[in-house]
């Protein structure tokens, strides 16, 4: 069976089209209001979307992520509620792909084979766990893969042409791009060096490539079609919904999307 990511980035690049996967904390504003924000984000045009996993001590992530995170945590979401909503996701009828991203604690108390088993049966088609090196990757990837799910890596500006190419040869579905040397947030411009870290990362693999931290604006996405496969964005999409009420955080996360598509209908 054909992996849900490779599908819909084979179409979209066969188009000329650019991917667009925004970011959703699950549990924040809280659960029902998260996976309502998912399918209004999908059915807002977006290509596919990355369901957040709430942890205590989120590295990678800047104050949004972090609010929204601590936010889900006191709600109860942890990493068998975030399947819970997975599920309900998949029941109710989302057929685009659907990627975790999380930290490695979390996996591991779970159990990286249970996991990976439950994941599968879910509906899951990726994880990103930003505090996994792709030396330490392989275990965990062989397992993920048995179940058909692809271990997604990440790569920055900092990285090393070694580091590159190895996490190049291991990588399946598509290379995050990481735009900055820093955390995630809202960024009025995008780093400098983020097209030259994709002509990097070309030199070693024909994966597509999304760029993610800091993408915020419409022309940031304009930009990134220009030299990649996609954008990732969520600390601009979720400070919008944090000024709204809880009641309209569907539509303002809808309406977000619209806009960087350039098609709001409001």
């Amino acid at each position: 069976m054909t992996n849900r990511i490779d599908a819909t980035l084979a179409a979209l690049r066969a188009e000329g089209k650019s991917a667009l996967a925004p970011f959703v904390t699950l549990g924040y504003p809280n659960m029902a209001t998260s996976e309502a924000m998912a399918e209004s984000i999908l059915e807002a045009g977006a290509d596919m979307l990355e369901l957040g996993i709430p942890f205590s001590d989120p590295l990678a992530d800047g104050p949004t992520v972090q609010m929204t995170s601590f936010r889900a945590l006191e709600n109860g979401m942890n990493l068998q509620t975030a399947l819970g909503s997975l599920r309900t996701l998949r029941s109710r009828g989302i057929t685009s792909p659907l990627v975790f991203m999380g930290y490695l604690n979390p996996f591991l108390n779970y159990g990286m084979e249970k996991f990976a088993r439950d994941a599968s049966d879910a509906g899951i088609d990726g994880i990103i766990i930003p505090d996994l090196p792709p030396e330490e990757a392989p275990p965990y990837q062989a397992i993920l893969e048995s179940q058909g799910i692809y271990l997604i890596p990440l790569l920055a500006p900092t990285s090393t042409d070694a580091r590159i190419e190895q996490a190049c040869k291991q990588a399946s579905g598509f290379i995050y791009c990481v735009s900055v040397t820093g955390v995630t947030g809202a960024r009025s411009e995008l780093s400098g060096g983020v097209e030259g870290l994709a002509r990097r990362i070309r030199e070693h693999s024909d994966l597509p490539i999304l760029v993610g931290f800091g993408v915020s604006r419409k022309e940031h996405v304009e930009n990134i079609a220009r030299f990649a496969d996609g954008a990732i964005l969520a600390s601009a999409m979720l400070n919008s919904v944090s000024k709204a009420p809880t009641e309209d955080a569907a539509e303002t996360a809808a309406r977000f999307i619209r806009q960087i598509l350039g098609n709001d209908r409001s």
